[in-house]
């Protein structure tokens, strides 16, 4: 569906992407992170050919979106400047954008996406008197007027409340499951990425630094280790001391409200819960310790911004 190989794009003496490449299937909602000035929003524009690369070449259901109209009529894009008119309605905004695409039976397709993102009451006000939220959600309406196969989306949840949020999430991941769309997804908001992203790239100075499954990229870095959730949150400084007293124990910390252990060879977990339960402390739960995508995020940002 998206295919990216040995992209670079220069402007002068900078260089904005550096010999990226990776791939994006059918049905995929693929992350795609990085610092601000990192290359997202330069790879989204070679992407839809509203720039040409310098090196190398953006595929959009194998063709160069910038040669063929075919290839961009099947793309729905969000970018950070949303591209609303600011002095027109939102409807007069839908319906000028609905004809551009050819859309059939244009009207009820307005209504139904204006209703689906509660705008259907603000239809005929500018929206110059939008708030940033609303027109997020506009620009999103936008995107999905023409029913795309693909969408192309720059942090597409920004300045939204947490229940729009929920609603645009819960849009995307519709989208994917049920329509079949591609959802080609940049974002700083990394909890969003986690909940929806099967695969995320990072990209750092232009440069892509890992591309991967969540799966594997959240596997913990340590095996023999666990996270404990105690049924009494102040009882975990003394779960502490009671487990560093074991033999098999490395290392012990407490972190928040969770106590994570390590052992030598992961085979004596049973004689946590035991010694603990003899310490009259009860284990809600012990789970294996997995890290979260901010740490894995931040973890490769520190570690390639050390090494230049």
């Amino acid at each position: 569906m998206l295919e990216v190989n040995g992209l670079t794009k220069r402007f002068g003496e900078r260089t904005a992407l550096d010999n990226v490449t990776f791939a994006v299937g059918q049905r995929e909602v693929f992350g795609y992170l990085g610092p601000n000035g990192s290359g997202k929003t330069t790879t989204m524009r070679l992407l839809m050919g509203l720039l040409k690369p310098t090196s190398g070449e953006a595929l959009v259901f194998g063709q160069r979106a910038g040669d063929n109209v075919e290839a961009r009529r099947r793309v729905g894009i969000l970018l950070e400047a949303d591209g609303l008119y600011p002095r027109l309605s939102a409807y007069d905004n839908l319906d000028y954008f609905g004809r551009l695409y050819g859309v059939r039976e244009l009207d009820t397709r307005i209504s139904q996406l204006l209703n689906f993102a509660g705008l259907a009451d603000r239809k005929n006000d500018s929206v110059g008197t939008f708030s940033r939220g609303m027109r997020r959600k506009l620009g999103l309406v936008r995107a999905l007027l023409h029913s795309p196969d693909m969408l192309l989306l720059d942090e597409p949840s920004a300045g939204l409340d947490p229940e729009s949020q929920k609603m645009v999430r819960e849009l995307i991941l519709s989208l994917s499951e049920q329509a079949g769309l591609t959802v080609f997804l940049s974002s700083h908001d990394l909890d969003e990425v986690q909940r929806l992203c099967g695969r995320v790239a990072v990209l750092q100075r232009g440069k892509l630094r890992v591309c991967d499954t969540l799966k594997a990229l959240q596997s913990p870095a340590q095996p023999n280790q666990v996270e404990l959730v105690l049924a009494d949150d102040s009882k975990s400084a003394d779960a502490a001391s009671v487990l560093q007293g074991l033999a098999d124990i490395t290392d012990v910390s407490v972190e928040g409200t969770a106590v994570r252990v390590s052992m030598k060879d992961g085979k004596g977990f049973a004689r946590i819960t035991a010694a603990l339960e003899d310490a009259g402390i009860v284990v809600e739960e012990m789970r294996r310790s997995r890290r979260s995508l901010e740490d894995v995020y931040l973890d490769i940002v520190r570690q390639e911004a050390s090494h230049e």
